[in-house]
């Protein structure tokens, strides 16, 4: 009976809701990954996530809500640069959200915390983005509190003796935060395991074009093998996963890791599967955020309208289609999580929400692409690089109808409209509805079967001979 106690851990949950976790199946899992990194007893396994955006942190606030308890087994960690003020607006809502709920309130008056709170909500003290982080909050997603973090604004302290590394940054600071992180690996004995979060890519036209997919940024900065690289996508909107609604996702990599950690990152809430498809998955995690613009943009100027944006939704997936027959030479289909992650970014996200206020008016283009309380949006940098690399002549294709070789973005016009909108700015959101009710616009699905019958994959546009 004792046995049967001391196995099961009840959590209350950041929603209110309480749950019942049995205690000796999550060590389990905790000392099966332990065993194979080669973990000494007294030794914690070590986690960094390296970022601090919406994912990152509820990422790092999942792992320290299901493994915490085992201090002595395993240390939860999240680098974010120190000095990011909190605006006076943003430090008034927080402390409405703070009393709102009684959970939290009662947390941080516990850890003597709260008075700060109320000194920024009078403008006599200012909060920094770190020193909220501590206590739960994360910048870019105020209304949901977490758990608490340990935080680390110093990177070398962060990262130096990491044995799993999240990589929760923007693909657009990826390359430089590594390139940085492998000065202080140049010691290391043994290779850390990088699990990278992030959505974009780089266009590179040298030697010749190619794709270059945060995985391969990493590799690149760090010299850390592929095998040890691995990417985890799926239709997460990082609040609602942290109140636990139910959500999947995959890991996709080398089976080497991959197998072990979907095993250990799944939760009753959260379920995690393994694919070995690691390229697709990654260049779709970009891709959706290249349309999810312009399906925000699409709802605003229709009031809604369900009709038109599954006219936008047709489209833009065969799009999608067509451009991930370019880069793998047996993608993995626009289905499952591929497909709902898809679905969940066009229908709500930061990037939707751009293209949204876009079409309103409330922004424009040329205010950047780094939002107070969003963030980065990455579909914006993922346009521009989708759209150069498809439209390089050595690229050609066969158009279908005029039976000439042509740029592979010349079957895509909504990636082309995009373009037009957000980049070089010639035309206003109007744009995509044109695009979406031009006359001569082909059935999606013959764009699909054309990137099906053809043999259009090239190597090179992922730097392979």
């Amino acid at each position: 009976m004792v046995g049967s106690i001391m196995g099961v851990v009840h959590n209350a949950y950041s929603n209110g809701s309480v749950g019942v976790q049995n205690c000796n199946g999550v060590e389990e899992k905790l000392d099966g990954l332990r065993r194979l990194i080669g973990k000494a007893d007294g030794d914690p396994l070590r986690i960094v996530s390296v970022g601090a955006g919406a994912w990152g942190s509820v990422f790092a606030a999942l792992l320290q809500d299901t493994y915490g308890q085992f201090r002595d087994k395993i240390q939860v960690r999240i680098w974010r640069r120190a000095g990011r003020a909190v605006d006076r607006g943003t430090a008034e809502h927080l402390f409405e959200v703070i009393n709102s709920r009684e959970d939290v309130l009662r947390r941080l008056i516990r850890r003597c915390a709260y008075l700060k709170y109320v000194e920024a909500r009078l403008g006599d003290r200012t909060l920094f983005a770190d020193e909220i982080l501590k206590d739960g909050f994360c910048l870019n997603m105020i209304d949901t509190p977490l758990c608490p973090l340990k935080v680390v604004t110093n990177l070398q302290e962060a990262v130096w003796d990491a044995d799993i590394v999240v990589n929760g940054l923007p693909s657009t600071e990826t390359r430089e935060i590594f390139e940085e992180i492998s000065k202080y690996w140049k010691e290391r004995i043994t290779v850390p395991i990088i699990i990278s979060l992030s959505k974009g890519i780089e266009a590179a036209l040298e030697p010749v074009p190619h794709i270059i997919t945060p995985t391969m940024m990493i590799n690149q900065a760090t010299g850390v093998p592929m095998e040890n690289i691995l990417y985890l996508g799926g239709p997460n909107i990082a609040s609602e996963i942290y109140n636990k609604e139910y959500a999947n996702a995959r890991i996709c990599g080398a089976e080497k890791w991959r197998k072990p950690l979907a095993k250990f990152l799944r939760q009753p809430h959260f379920i995690v599967w393994d694919n070995s498809d690691l390229i697709t998955h990654e260049v779709m995690g970009g891709l959706k955020n290249v349309y999810a613009i312009g399906a925000g943009m699409v709802a605003a100027l229709t009031n809604e309208s369900a009709t038109s944006k599954s006219v936008y939704f047709a489209h833009c997936t065969s799009e999608m289609i067509f451009i991930t027959h370019l880069l793998a030479e047996e993608p993995e289909k626009l289905a499952g999580p591929l497909l709902a992650d898809t679905y969940v970014t066009l229908l709500k996200g930061r990037n939707a929400w751009y293209g949204q206020m876009l079409a309103k008016g409330q922004l424009r283009p040329d205010m950047g692409d780094s939002i107070s309380g969003k963030g980065m949006i990455q579909g914006v940098s993922a346009v521009e690089a989708f759209f150069e690399l498809l439209s390089q002549s050595s690229l050609n294709v066969l158009h279908p109808e005029e039976n000439k070789p042509v740029a592979p973005v010349e079957l895509c016009p909504i990636l082309k409209t995009l373009y037009k909108i957000l980049i070089s700015r010639e035309q206003s959101s109007q744009a995509i509805l044109k695009a979406l009710r031009d006359e001569n616009l082909n059935d999606p699905r013959e764009r699909i079967e054309i990137a099906q019958s053809h043999v259009f994959y090239k190597p090179s546009l992922l730097g392979q001979p």
